[in-house]
């Protein structure tokens, strides 16, 4: 190969949509832009988003590719490149696929901070899989999955990105994805695809909750919060990472050889690619002078494939200069080289005949959704017992900004939906609530703003109804007139938009007139039940005044039907919170495995969160019996005390006694959920990881707060005591 055709093995520099157009006959057609990229480099290593579809991208249902011809494009797409390739070299195509591929007609799953709240990796296997076959067929090669980054601080818009707060249960959750997506075996199936797992590493420190923002981390913070996930994605083969934009001790992700090479590649032992953040190659600039050298930094640092950048453009005059050499090109070069072989495309490029349908596409992930859906809707209190819904209730009011939409149950990084896809709140109660139960619906109020016109007409429904269904929340839902970043970031927040990338929050309230609405519907003294729908714990304290509180994250469009399947009591809540739920923004932070130092409280409030990691109740009640040890394992009989099935998640917390540095306060370490019938007993046993080792408490219960009360086990596992700031190497 040339050093032209290397350096463009390397770039993928292009917005995909800018690589076609529909032309008014309905046909697709390549851009001038497209043929310039190619000429540029004599082919072409990758190319992002050719499917996407989003109000950034300008791609709608009348411009862009659907089901029914979108592997068609892509051949299109890849017969040129290959055509324009001296050595028919075919590109990969890297799509965004965080919560279901980011395409139009491609199914849409619950967010991932909904999956953290199922605690079931096997689920998220399942549906992880379904989104792999489903990108496969339409002509994408590459996932690109946000799993690596920590919610610390819940004020960041991109915490629905993530799985929870605490490193175990992402690191479960990230070996499901990679499980789910690539299956077994150094070569991909024909329906698997290679993750790039997003981002390397300790993106979720941002200061102030920020989007991209500096972080203050630490070798220690660094590696047992933010770096377990990328471990245990790394230890199931994953086939790449996603360097981030922020900083660790000042030296950007980007940059880092530090990070890229000396932790990722020497100590873990990864082979596989590592791609760069939108822009943030360029970014880097501000500390090498130019874009040339920033490119230069970057290959150096261990990143193999460039996104939207120039400065991996110039990467013919940086071997020239001596600012890299031609064996780290080539290394760089052969690892792009080989996930292409991986996935097959020297022999088939193109899909099952050149301009075809491509692939079989997999069945409708509908069931798969709503069962991701129902199983993350977390029930937080239900004092009066009003749920599930009483036989004797005829009347119920549906009320709130959320409660006949499911345009804000989606969350951000989510095509264009076609009309009449998705259920509401509301439509799932008319559709499953039992026969003669009536339904009268009013909005109430929007989601943002101060309006408090439309409270009045909800406060007379409320009150003329046996039961209050109160369904508040947020948004990340973009529209065309948004504000967007030059990598897709929201830069100026519409309409109700409260959440997702570039919308990050001072205070954790929702809407002044949510608050005034929830006010007014509780005074009326009709029951009320609160349905928070949204992508970040908000500070709701006043719901605690309501008869019962549900949270169901953004639980993707057919999240109507699994929350009305809930309250009616068709379905059990079962899931368990995968962040702390503050009081008030003042408190931040709440997550739980904080340091262990004898700091008191406030004077004005209290520093315990309202709800804390792992709490979720259920229909039924549960009994644990007393925890026994063997070895390295933790066996606890867990009884159904109660009159329904219901299903509770077994938490294994630990807590180190003698340590040479100081500790958290707990560290979960097991779980596993398990499904009861009433008066049934089971035997839950749960392994301990072979890493852990010391003098420490076991701690058996069903939330971290309950675990601070459990009785403790003592034991000490063989190893060398205590952590280090190595913990996740």
């Amino acid at each position: 190969m040339t050093l032209r055709e290397k350096a463009g093995q390397l770039n993928q520099r292009m917005y995909g949509w800018d690589a076609y157009r529909r032309t008014p006959d309905g046909r697709f057609e390549l851009t001038d832009a497209l043929h310039a990229e190619t000429e540029r480099f004599a082919g072409l290593g990758a190319l992002y988003g050719l499917l996407r579809a989003d109000a950034w991208s300008g791609v709608d249902l009348t411009s862009g590719a659907g089901a029914a011809d979108s592997a068609a494009l892509a051949d299109l797409v890849q017969c040129h490149i290959v055509q324009s390739s001296r050595l028919g070299i075919p590109a990969l195509f890297v799509e965004e696929v965080p919560h279901g591929h980011m395409a139009l007609d491609g199914t849409v799953f619950p967010v991932n901070l909904a999956v953290g709240a199922t605690w079931d990796p096997g689920l998220y296997e399942r549906a992880a899989a379904h989104a792999a076959a489903g990108l496969r067929a339409r002509g994408g090669h590459v996932a690109l999955v946000s799993a690596l980054d920590i919610a610390r601080d819940p004020r960041w818009g991109r915490t629905e990105e993530c799985f929870g707060e605490d490193p175990y249960l992402a690191a479960r959750l990230t070996e499901a994805l990679v499980r789910g997506m690539q299956g077994q075996g150094e070569l991909f199936a024909a329906d698997k695809a290679p993750v790039v797992l997003k981002h390397f590493a300790g993106q979720g420190a941002t200061v102030g909750g920020r989007n991209s923002a500096e972080s203050e981390l630490g070798p220690r913070e660094l590696h047992e919060i933010h770096l377990p996930a990328a471990r245990a994605g790394v230890r199931a083969q994953a086939a790449a990472v996603m360097a981030a934009y922020n900083e660790v001790d000042g030296l950007p992700c980007a940059g880092n050889r530090a990070l890229l090479h000396d932790l990722l590649r020497e100590r873990w032992g990864f082979e596989g690619l590592v791609m760069a953040d939108g822009l943030a190659v360029d970014r880097l600039a501000r500390i090498t002078g130019d874009t040339v050298s920033a490119g230069a930094l970057a290959l150096n640092a261990g990143v193999d494939l460039s996104l939207w950048d120039d400065g991996f453009t110039h990467l013919e005059e940086a071997v020239g200069r001596g600012l890299v050499s031609l064996a780290a090109l080539d290394a760089a070069v052969a690892r792009v080289l080989r996930l292409k072989f991986r996935l097959g495309l020297f022999e088939q490029p193109y899909g099952e005949q050149p301009y075809g349908s491509g692939k079989s596409a997999p069945p409708d992930g509908r069931e798969l959704s709503t069962a991701l859906a129902r199983s993350a809707v977390t029930l937080l209190h239900n004092d009066a017992g009003v749920l599930p819904v009483r036989p004797t209730v005829s009347r119920i009011a549906v009320l709130g900004p959320h409660a006949a939409t499911s345009a804000h149950q989606l969350g951000d990084y989510t095509a264009p939906q076609r009309p009449g896809t998705g259920t509401s709140v509301l439509d799932g109660l008319r559709r499953l609530a039992p026969a003669g139960v009536g339904l009268r619906h009013a909005r109430g109020c929007a989601l943002t703003g101060d309006d408090r016109s439309g409270i009045p007409e909800a406060v007379a429904t409320a009150a003329a109804s046996d039961l209050a269904v109160l369904v508040l929340g947020g948004s990340s839902a973009r529209t065309p007139d948004t504000g967007f970043a030059a990598n897709g970031a929201a830069v100026t927040a519409v309409s109700e938009m409260t959440c997702g990338e570039g919308a990050d929050l001072a205070g954790l309230r929702l809407g002044a007139a949510q608050h005034a609405l929830l006010d007014a519907v509780v005074a009326t003294g009709t029951p009320t039940v609160v349905v928070l729908i949204q992508g970040r714990p908000h500070a709701v304290p006043e719901a605690g005044r309501a008869a019962a509180l549900l949270t169901a994250w953004y639980p993707g469009p057919w999240g109507g039907d699994a929350i009305a399947a809930v309250l009616l009591g068709l379905a059990e809540p079962s899931g368990r919170l995968p962040v702390s739920v503050p009081r008030s923004v003042a408190q931040l932070p709440v997550y739980y495995n904080h340091k262990d130092t004898e700091y008191g409280g406030y004077v004005d409030e209290s520093a315990e969160p309202l709800y804390s990691f792992g709490h979720g109740l259920s229909y039924t009640t549960f009994e644990y019996g007393t925890p026994r040890l063997s070895g390295r394992t933790v066996e606890v009989d867990v009884t159904n005390t109660g009159d329904r099935y219901g299903r509770t998640v077994v938490q294994v917390y630990l807590r180190r006694l003698i340590t040479s540095v100081w500790p958290r306060t707990l560290e979960l370490c097991a779980f596993e959920g398990v499904g009861l019938a009433p008066g049934e007993r089971r035997t839950v046993t749960l392994a301990l990881g072979a890493e852990l080792t010391g003098v420490v408490e076991i701690r058996v219960a069903e939330s971290s707060r309950a675990a601070l009360k459990a009785v403790p086990l003592q034991l000490t596992l063989s190893g060398c005591a205590g952590t280090s700031p190595r913990a996740a190497e």
